[in-house]
């Protein structure tokens, strides 16, 4: 009887490929949520070479916007501004920017697309800055996104963005064409509640200082 249920060599061998194969997709599996527990941690430096962004923008913009060829002459590629912008447009919820000086068309494109997908977008800036001809400032209110600004001497010189309250992008960027492709910057983008969090607790603290019903008028 014992013979009758020996497994013959076919067998053992199907069954040892089933064991492997088991053995192979806890593994992968195992990794993938090593990946994913991995936080966030890049370091973009500037000037950014001049690149094209469209098809990125375009694929961000929804469904059947990436397939028209940009005629630009401009090349294609990663570079510090596309990956910058990778990590703004992984908001899925909530994007909470302060800035000293924002021009950036890219940028601005991004935050409106992220706008119009359902993400709440909040921008704390600078008064004097955000009126300059280039600033990104009106375009962002005029799309329906909340922005604050400052009524001091000093300067709101804040330079950072934080993603869904879990991603951190800080530097000594600002957000303009001239910073990007001439100056040298640094970005910093890290996930982690040791960082993120003081950064969020001082934009709300500053967002409501900022309130509108808090202005003195003299």
């Amino acid at each position: 009887t014992g013979g009758m249920w020996a497994p013959g060599p076919q067998r053992r061998a199907g069954l040892a490929l089933a064991v492997a194969a088991l053995a192979l997709a806890l593994a992968l599996a195992a990794w993938q949520r090593r990946r994913r527990r991995c936080p966030v941690r890049e370091v973009l430096f500037f000037p950014s070479p001049p690149s094209c962004t469209e098809a990125l923008l375009a694929e961000a913009a929804g469904p059947g916007s990436a397939a028209r060829p940009c005629p630009c002459p401009l090349p294609r590629g990663e570079c510090s501004l596309s990956r910058l912008l990778r990590h703004l447009l992984s908001a899925r919820r909530s994007l909470e920017i302060c800035l000293f000086a924002f021009s950036s068309p890219q940028l601005g494109r991004a935050v409106r697309l992220l706008h119009r997908r359902g993400v709440r977008v909040r921008v704390v800036t600078d008064a004097q800055y955000m009126g300059l001809q280039g600033s990104q400032i009106g375009l962002l209110r005029q799309a329906g996104i909340q922005v604050r600004h400052d009524q001091e001497n000093g300067y709101m010189h804040h330079k950072f963005a934080v993603v869904d309250g879990r991603v951190l992008i800080t530097g000594s960027l600002n957000w303009t064409t001239q910073a990007i492709q001439n100056n040298r910057e640094n970005v910093l983008v890290v996930e982690g509640a040791e960082y993120v969090k003081p950064f969020l607790d001082e934009f709300e603290r500053i967002w409501e200082e900022y309130n509108p019903i808090n202005y003195r008028f003299f």
